[in-house]
């Protein structure tokens, strides 16, 4: 490089340097920086802090402290009692190649598909017809919200005594009475996942329906008016005013359906403990046989394994879903 080159290069940094902007970094830089700590702590932002950290930790104590105890489990063998012992990807392995897996895959899936086509139209059919009438929607509201008041074993031990296989049973005598019947309900394979999926139905539909018509009170009654003006029915008003406006609502519930379903567990296992010949083994009732109900020490190892992949296939199916109807509440 020639001189007067070097010159010009030597220039050109020096006018850079010239023209630098005050405040980016330096002491005015530093200066700038308290300022802002100051004038944020002075607006509440410290006590606000130390207000929510008590509450933060706790929720990390209980929440995330059991989630991540539990991806550390999947990956020893432990009886939670000795020294756990490091297997690595052994215990997937050893979920993956269970013959019992594919089983609780399939009713896992048959049991969610089922809760679907039933649990999720008739909350909102239900809140749709009551938010139709004129009179005692109060009444018509406890009633619809009182069986998720019912204690859930309860409610369990209730229905399987309606469930009673013989000829005089509750819904056996009923259904006598239009010449169906007797059916042996839990004891039948084929009848064991649809009795368990209608009893699940009945004690969480109250809940939604009460979401439903909370969201149904938002919808101005200009809307109905004008449709009702036009001519529109009951039906065409519920298709083309309550519906969408109910859209963000309906998108919600029904992942939360799906992932409550998914995670069926309370129902399988007071009705029929998995049986009849593994008909209503699901992924929740595996992970409590691999835990506790095989052996006294328990396979806390698998258990915890199949644990996180269930979560893991959640968390991604709960994000896809969230990816894909991102613009629908809102098209």
């Amino acid at each position: 490089m020639s001189s007067s080159g070097a010159l010009r290069h030597t220039g050109g940094d020096a006018a850079t340097g010239g023209n630098h902007t005050p405040g980016t970094d330096g002491p005015r830089g530093g200066r700038g920086r308290r300022r802002d700590v100051v004038t944020w702590v002075q607006r509440g932002g410290l006590s606000s802090v130390v207000f929510a950290l008590p509450l933060l930790l706790i929720f990390g104590i209980f929440s995330w402290w059991p989630i991540v105890r539990s991806v550390i489990m999947s990956f020893q063998k432990t009886n939670l009692v000795g020294d756990p012992t490091w297997v690595g990807w052994r215990n997937f392995e050893y979920v993956l190649t269970d013959p019992d897996l594919p089983n609780a895959i399939g009713n896992t899936l048959y049991f969610a598909l089922l809760a679907l086509l039933f649990g999720y139209p008739i909350p909102l059919v239900t809140a749709v017809l009551m938010s139709s009438v004129r009179r005692r929607k109060g009444l018509y509201s406890v009633l619809a919200y009182l069986p998720v008041v019912v204690p859930p074993v309860v409610a369990v031990l209730l229905w399987k005594f309606f469930y009673d296989g013989a000829a005089d049973g509750v819904f056996n005598t009923i259904l006598g009475y239009v010449g169906l019947g007797p059916y042996a309900w839990l004891s039948s394979p084929s009848l064991a996942m649809p009795s368990l999926v209608l009893e699940a139905t009945w004690a969480a539909a109250g809940g939604t329906v009460i979401i439903y018509l909370a969201a149904l009170l938002s919808v101005p009654d200009e809307l109905y008016d004008a449709a009702e003006v036009d001519g529109a029915g009951i039906w065409r008003r519920v298709w083309h005013v309550s519906m969408p406006q109910l859209r963000g609502v309906l998108l919600i519930t029904f992942i939360l359906q799906i992932i409550g379903t998914v995670q069926v567990f309370l129902e399988p296992y007071l009705f029929t403990g998995g049986g009849p010949a593994g008909a209503t083994q699901t992924i929740l009732l595996m992970i409590y046989d691999y835990a506790f109900g095989r052996s006294l020490g328990g396979n806390y190892g698998a258990a915890t394994a199949l644990s996180v992949m269930l979560a893991a296939f959640l968390a991604i199916l709960s994000l896809v879903y969230f990816k894909l109807t991102s613009g629908w509440s809102k098209s």
